[in-house]
């Protein structure tokens, strides 16, 4: 079952600790009050991922804008909900989840053409099923916006999200979850590693750099509320479950596991960037140790399902570290300006955690041995995901700032968006 890490004294001993199971899986024979309670819990779940986006990431992001801004970027992750909404119900779950090519689905199922509403293929009533895939669309859409935010036009905002979610984030959830390139290649994305998080983190990355930096100097980027951030994190961290339990589309152990393992890992990563920037910077932080959690819940999405507590232990531990230098040390070196670290955390949270767990799946949850031979499809799947969304996200991005426009005049922007886009502001 090791052949693949046969040679080295202290990886077989570790993967004997992270393959340690809590217990025995039971039969998956349903009765009717199963069902039932699938359903429930499904319903449970979506209510839960909803509200990651709104108010979980309104908070967060809200609270690290400026006091002249909060108000555009809840705009952004508000109007981005209902905007996403609209584009998956009318064509993003055909593209994601009806036959087609390996890379792009059909359009069998256009405006719910051919569907009906009683059951989808995964057993679940056809309006759970689409509005819990809708809630994943929704939520990494609207993290992208962390990365322009305070300097970009809030119509470019909407139509660049209603063009993202199908022309990038359809494609790659049909890719991993559809039955297209990379299911084909078997690569392990429990909850959204790839489709999500590495998704929103490039397209992140590339918006930060084509959108431009910020006006002024960095120091006057301070956060204008950490307890409106912290209070994001939190409700992230909740609906966290319904993410990750969740994407066992029902009430049972795998959804158990997935919930203590996620538990785990975002302890994990919180402490260990706390530690490090307390070593490095003298201080533990507020925003730091919310950082961290973020990035560990990002981190076991893709295994939470694949792996037993001992493994999202270290999958914690790890994220907390990379994704810390990658929000600090890369991007300072770099000089690009992803104003909330939508790479930093979600992209390289989201590497670290697709390439661990090729390493720490567990045979009996994943179906696939562990070693270097997974790596390698999790790996061809990383690459996949970067081509296809910094290609796409990069196109989109010229195009509309060939036509409407990008940015807010540096008036604009130095007065505040939300006085001068919106006509509100907080006092």
């Amino acid at each position: 079952m090791l052949k693949n890490l046969k040679g080295s004294s202290l990886i077989l001993p570790l993967l004997m600790l992270v393959l340690t199971p809590l217990g025995v899986l039971a039969d998956e024979g349903l009765t009717p009050g199963q069902i039932a309670g699938n359903n429930a819990w499904m319903m449970t779940s979506t209510a839960l991922v909803l509200l990651m986006t709104i108010p979980g990431v309104a908070l967060f992001y809200g609270g690290l804008s400026r006091k002249q801004n909060v108000l555009s970027t809840l705009m952004h992750v508000f109007a981005g909900t209902c905007v996403v909404t609209i584009t998956w119900c009318v064509i993003g779950y055909s593209i994601a989840y009806s036959e087609g090519t390996p890379y792009y689905g059909g359009l069998a199922n256009f405006l719910f053409k051919g569907m009906t509403f009683n059951e989808s293929p995964e057993g679940l009533p056809m309006g759970v099923d689409v509005t819990f895939q809708a809630t994943f669309a929704i939520i990494t859409t609207a993290l992208i916006a962390g990365s322009f935010a305070e300097r970009i036009k809030f119509s470019a905002t909407l139509i660049f999200m209603a063009i993202w979610s199908v022309v990038v984030y359809a494609p790659i959830a049909h890719m991993v979850w559809g039955g297209g390139a990379l299911a084909e290649k078997g690569i392990l994305d429990f909850a959204g590693g790839t489709v999500v998080h590495i998704n929103c983190g490039i397209a992140g990355l590339v918006a930060a750099m084509v959108v431009g930096k910020r006006t002024g100097d960095s120091y006057t980027y301070a956060p204008h509320n950490l307890i409106y951030t912290l209070v994001g994190a939190a409700l992230l961290w909740v609906g966290w479950f319904g993410f990750n339990a969740g994407s066992a589309l029902a009430a049972n152990e795998t959804a158990g596991n997935a919930m203590i393992v996620t538990q785990i890992a975002t302890a994990a990563a919180a402490l260990s960037w706390m530690f490090v920037e307390w070593i490095v910077k003298g201080k533990p932080t507020v925003l730091g140790i919310t950082c961290g959690a973020i990035a560990g819940l990002v981190a076991i999405t893709p295994a939470s399902g694949f792996v037993y507590p001992m493994g999202a232990l270290i999958i914690g531990i790890i994220a907390g570290v990379a994704c810390y230098f990658f929000s600090s040390v890369v991007k300072t070196a770099m000089g690009y300006d992803d104003s909330f670290d939508v790479f930093g955390i979600h992209g390289i949270g989201g590497i670290v955690g697709a390439l661990l767990t090729g390493l720490f799946c567990v045979p009996i949850l994943a179906g696939v041995e562990p070693g270097m031979k997974q790596l390698g499809i999790q790996f061809y799947g990383i690459l996949l995901t970067i081509a296809w969304c910094g290609i796409g996200t990069f196109v989109i991005l010229k195009v509309l700032d060939m036509t409407i426009g990008l940015r807010v005049s540096n008036k604009v922007e130095k007065e505040g968006l939300d006085v001068n886009l919106h006509g509100e502001i907080v006092d």
